[in-house]
């Protein structure tokens, strides 16, 4: 199994909440972590905005750089854009959410999707896929990814 990983669940992988301990059993249980090139640039964005502890935020995206070298990146080109633009043409979701979507969507399935973002859940069991996921997101607030 594959275990695709949105930016929420990316930074779950980091943050206190209810979402880290099912992320990092997912994450345990299964080796074959992916994600959308996406991923790492937004999370490195959000985690400043998501504290106010200068040396923690740079633990933090030493980290994710860290753990990013074992992941699997989906690039975002042509065959990613256009799929993430025929999800936005019939789905309600943002360009970002499509982006993550359609990139799972090019691996071998079967795939587990993991996001903590409510708009993703129903497009990712269309698509398919298994869903792991908490009604919050990292940290406990409602999904950013």
């Amino acid at each position: 199994m594959t275990l695709a990983l949105d930016t929420s669940a990316l930074l779950a992988r980091y943050l206190e909440g209810p979402a880290r301990p099912e992320i990092l059993g997912a994450m345990a249980r299964d080796h074959d972590w992916c994600a959308s090139a996406l991923a790492l640039p937004e999370a490195l964005m959000l985690v400043d905005r998501l504290g106010d502890d200068p040396a923690r935020s740079s633990e933090l995206r030493r980290e994710m750089r860290d753990d990013w070298e074992r992941m699997h990146v989906v690039p975002v080109d042509t065959l990613c854009l256009e799929r993430a633009a025929e999800l936005g043409r019939t789905q309600p979701l943002r360009t970002v959410d499509t982006l993550h979507l359609a990139a799972a969507d090019r691996l071998p399935a079967p795939v587990t999707f993991a996001t903590f973002d409510p708009a993703q859940i129903p497009v990712a069991l269309a698509l398919g896929f298994d869903v792991l996921s908490t009604p919050a997101g990292p940290g406990g607030h409602p999904a950013t990814g």
